[in-house]
């Protein structure tokens, strides 16, 4: 027999008894993980041996993350070393307890992913994969407006905020009727250094068909809905938009018309002056007309008489 063939019988045999000891062992870890961020994630998994076994003990523990050269959790030697944020979800837990299962205290974005355990056994060994499940709700949308104060017959853009939530989302606009206006607004998703991601929706309002009520509404990447916020414009009128306007053009004139009364009695003050001066001239133009009437008619008088005397004088020496 050649040395290849001893090499591959080597390897059947080898293949035969990890099968063998794998009979004894098993490791069952639940498919699938939801962690909520910033709270505690467990990824679940529990050894079971054969009953063969009367003394099965665990010689070494590996949990690894895909992507992620060193393992995450490892007990080999009776000693224990993890990275920051993840230990055994048994406390006190020892090379006979069963329970394998891996807690992340402080849950990330970055601790999505798959995981796998790996566990070798007094009797044989096996393992298992996982995979976590990251997730974050949506905070409650704001609404602000543009311009700031949009009305029935105004035109303008609705912009919808929610942040704090993972994965990608969607923000959905409907409005009083429950009409869905989704298409008719740009939604832009940014992710934040810690993984989050902040949403942004822009619903722009054409003049004229503009309703009194706008509901944002975010839901995650399930399609699950997670909070809304409603945006009321107010109802306004032409006569009512005509009544402000009165308003504002009286509440203006409020503000123009002391001054022009003040001009106004400073004006009829000195009317009134001019025409009390004029009234008083006039008595004074009209007594000169009789007194210079009286002069021509006593100078007449005077003539008169003269040329009477002349008369007789001359009827006398005649």
């Amino acid at each position: 027999m050649n040395m290849a063939s001893i090499g591959i019988l080597c390897s059947i045999i080898f293949v035969i008894l990890i099968r063998a000891n794998a009979a004894f062992v098993k490791v069952q870890c639940t498919t699938e993980s939801v962690g909520q961020y910033g709270q505690q994630s467990l990824l679940d998994c529990n050894v079971k041996h054969s009953e063969e076994v009367s003394d099965f003990q665990i010689r070494v523990v590996v949990w690894k993350k895909e992507g992620v050269d060193e393992p995450v959790l490892m007990f080999n030697k009776e000693e224990i070393t993890s990275q920051p944020g993840f230990q055994f979800a048994e406390p006190s837990w020892n090379n006979r307890n069963m329970n394998v299962s891996l807690l992340i205290t402080n849950t990330k974005v970055v601790d999505s992913g798959a995981y796998g355990c790996m566990v070798i056994g007094n009797s044989g060994d096996d393992m298992s994969d996982t995979n976590l499940k990251v997730t974050a709700k949506y905070k409650v949308p704001t609404i602000s407006s543009i311009p700031e104060k949009i009305t029935l017959n105004t035109g303008g853009s609705l912009i919808c905020k929610s942040d704090g939530g993972y994965p990608k989302g969607e923000i959905r606009w409907f409005d009083e009727y429950n009409t869905d206006w989704t298409k008719s607004a740009k939604m832009e998703a940014k992710q934040t250094t810690s993984g989050l991601v902040q949403l942004s929706s822009e619903l722009t309002l054409l003049q004229g068909s503009v309703f009194s009520k706008y509901i944002c509404q975010v839901f995650n990447a399930s399609g699950g809905k997670e909070a809304e916020t409603t945006f009321n414009i107010p109802v306004t009128s032409e006569k009512h938009e005509r009544k402000e306007e009165k308003k504002e053009n009286a509440g203006l004139a409020t503000k123009v018309i002391p001054p022009l009364l003040v001009i106004g009695a400073l004006i009829l003050v000195l009317l009134a002056v001019f025409f009390h001066k004029r009234r008083s001239q006039q008595p004074r133009r009209q007594s000169t007309t009789p007194l210079m009437g009286d002069h021509h008619q006593a100078c007449r008088c005077e003539l008169d008489a003269e040329q009477g005397d002349l008369g007789t004088n001359e009827t006398e020496n005649s």
